[in-house]
């Protein structure tokens, strides 16, 4: 086996459904944009999705990734990308989406043979910038991947929510590939300057996702 395969590996099932970082319990605040009919059909889910890569969570988590993988290459303190990645969480609910996922994967990578004593809890996408490095996986990889599963979490989600069936998740997931190999040949160049976001009925969604009466996912 090639080292390539054996990243490959590694980065399977870091992203996959057994790796327990419980990103099934999330909606990222698509439940209450469902449930505020902003989002009912496979149209508006895409263009939902491509707002947050273009110009939303998902382009900042890329920077954050991209960002920390750089300096934990030269060996620098990450500290203010920690601070960074907790200041632009937009509500109490993508706090804790950040914060939870990010403690379940530096717990559960320790199973990977990856010597984690130094970090017990870190904002997810620190997290998978720091380990993805010590696990030697590279970057365009380690992006793409996180990408994917990101926004194949909120199909899901969609899928029962909406409900749109699983040919239109399909369909949706092939309609983001472009923008996620966009973001990811994007990574090279953007820096901390270009974090940001314009999603601001995203954000709204969460936030009014922390009343919401009825609910299946916690955010």
């Amino acid at each position: 086996m090639s080292q390539g395969d054996a990243s490959l590996l590694r980065l399977m099932t870091l992203f996959s459904p057994v790796f327990p970082v419980g990103g099934f319990a999330y909606s990222h605040g698509l439940e209450q944009a469902v449930h505020e009919n902003f989002i009912t059909n496979a149209e508006d889910l895409f263009d939902w999705l491509d707002a947050l890569a273009n110009y939303g969570s998902l382009h900042n988590d890329a920077i954050l990734i991209a960002e920390t993988w750089r300096y934990t290459n030269l060996d620098q303190n990450i500290s203010p990308l920690i601070e960074i990645a907790n200041a632009i969480a937009a509500s109490k609910e993508r706090s804790m989406e950040i914060d939870l996922q990010g403690a379940a994967f530096c717990k559960a990578i320790t199973e990977m043979g990856v010597s984690n004593k130094i970090y017990k809890t870190l904002p997810y996408p620190i997290a998978v910038g720091v380990l993805g490095y010590r696990l030697e996986i590279k970057l365009p990889s380690l992006l793409t991947a996180y990408l994917h599963a990101f926004i194949s979490n909120l199909v899901q989600a969609a899928i029962r929510l909406v409900p749109l069936g699983q040919s239109n998740g399909v369909k949706t997931m092939a309609r983001m590939e472009e923008r996620v190999l966009s973001l990811v040949m994007q990574s090279g160049k953007l820096t901390l300057d270009n974090l940001g976001s314009c999603c601001l009925l995203s954000d709204i969604m969460a936030m009014r996702h922390e009343t919401l009466y009825s609910r299946i996912f916690r955010s």
